[in-house]
């Protein structure tokens, strides 16, 4: 059978641990027999980060607006432990949240179904998609250490001449810590545009919450900038497609939720989304079966696994034990830039293939074949298999 052939390259961002073994697996047992596959390769690896003193991560982010789609593969964000574990130079930074930074934007994140899995909210029967603002807040924050008799002060300058100073702290015995966050209302205004797109496309209900009871400022600016846009721009498209769109507190979007059947779109603000997105995968039954896209506003998308590098796996499969890691985000990262790839330059079949290997997926999971993680929640008969015999029953459905 002949091969699907590609005109432009994926950009290939390769990960740690176990999802690194994963990637070479579903590179070798769902892609390469069927597609000439083509990708511009960046080794974001923990070692080679430290190696290049993170400049690869800056490398892919720019390699990814040049050419259009990356696909990632998880990695390690060091804490200290991990600093002394691999012998790394200092604690780098997080990959996405410099690339995030680079190309801005926002993260939907749409939880993979299977009619045998059963999640932990019954009350969930419809999709929520998460939507996460991609850029700034603590994840582009700089943060201190500070000692006893410390005072912390923000202070404004405009062409270096000071203009405003406020008072954050006075720090008392044993000091404490201090942390400067910010974002733009260029941002803001692409995030809400995403948001608003996406459920116009989807038309599905957007839901979005922040305090700005408590934050009068920085959150109640999103607030202002969502319900500007909206009022402007899209009211009459979702009154026309009947839609809604709702703001409240974030505490009370929370509780909505859980008593909600899903089948929204919720919009969250960076730290929210990071948080609220790995509850809401873990609820519709696995971390690894939510997919994940960054959406960036200079029109290029970076598909990725919603989840970590699954260590406590990884260290058995050094010790020669066998796993049975469920691979399915990682592959659904693979059929979202395949699919994206093929829209973009026009390849039907491109996009026609990743569609097809994501129904071979859930197909499989639907006939009983699945990773220890799903089998937990699975009704009916099952098989549990390791992910080897997982992608292999996948390939038989594609072949």
């Amino acid at each position: 059978m002949s091969k699907i052939s590609m005109s432009t390259p994926l950009v290939e961002l390769d990960g740690d641990e176990m999802t690194r073994i994963l990637w070479s697996m579903i590179k070798d047992k769902l892609i390469i027999p069927f597609v000439d596959l083509k990708t511009e390769y960046y080794d974001l690896g923990l070692v080679n980060r430290d190696r290049t003193n993170d400049q690869v991560t800056v490398e892919c982010a720019h390699a990814i607006k040049e050419l259009g789609v990356g696909v990632k593969c998880a990695t390690i964000t060091p804490n200290a432990q991990r600093v002394e574990e691999y012998k790394l130079k200092k604690m780098w930074p997080s990959p996405n949240g410099t690339i995030r930074g680079i190309l801005g934007g926002t993260v939907f994140r749409a939880p993979i179904l299977a009619s045998n899995i059963r999640g932990y909210v019954p009350r969930w029967t419809k999709p929520i998609v998460m939507a996460r603002h991609a850029y700034g807040d603590i994840y582009n924050s700089v943060e201190r250490e500070v000692p006893e008799g410390t005072l912390a002060e923000l202070v404004y300058t405009k062409n270096g001449d000071e203009f405003g100073r406020q008072k954050i702290h006075v720090f008392g015995k044993g000091g404490g810590v201090v942390r400067g966050m910010h974002n733009t209302a260029e941002s803001i205004e692409d995030f809400a545009h995403a948001c608003f797109q996406y459920a116009i496309e989807n038309r599905i209900d957007m839901w979005f919450g922040a305090k700005d009871t408590i934050s009068k400022i920085y959150h109640h600016k999103f607030k202002d900038v969502f319900a500007e846009l909206y009022e402007k721009k899209y009211k009459a498209y979702f009154e026309r497609l009947g839609i809604e769109y709702f703001y409240t507190l974030i505490d009370d979007i929370v509780a909505r939720i859980i008593r909600s059947e899903g089948g929204m779109l919720w919009a969250c603000m960076n730290y929210d989304g990071d948080v609220m997105s790995d509850l809401v995968a873990a609820a519709y039954g696995s971390l690894a079966m939510m997919t994940s896209v960054l959406v960036s506003p200079l029109g290029c998308y970076e598909y990725e696994a919603s989840h970590g590098t699954v260590t406590r796996h990884y260290y058995k499969y050094l010790k020669g034990e066998e796993t049975s890691t469920n691979p399915v985000a990682t592959i659904f990262a693979w059929t979202g830039a395949l699919k994206k790839r093929g829209e973009l330059d026009g390849i039907a079949e491109l996009s026609e293939f990743g569609a097809r290997l994501e129904q071979a997926t859930v197909g499989t999971i639907e006939s009983g074949v699945m990773t220890g993680d799903l089998a937990e929640l699975a009704q009916g008969e099952i098989r549990k298999v390791n992910s080897g015999a997982f992608m292999d029953e996948i390939a038989k459905r594609l072949s």
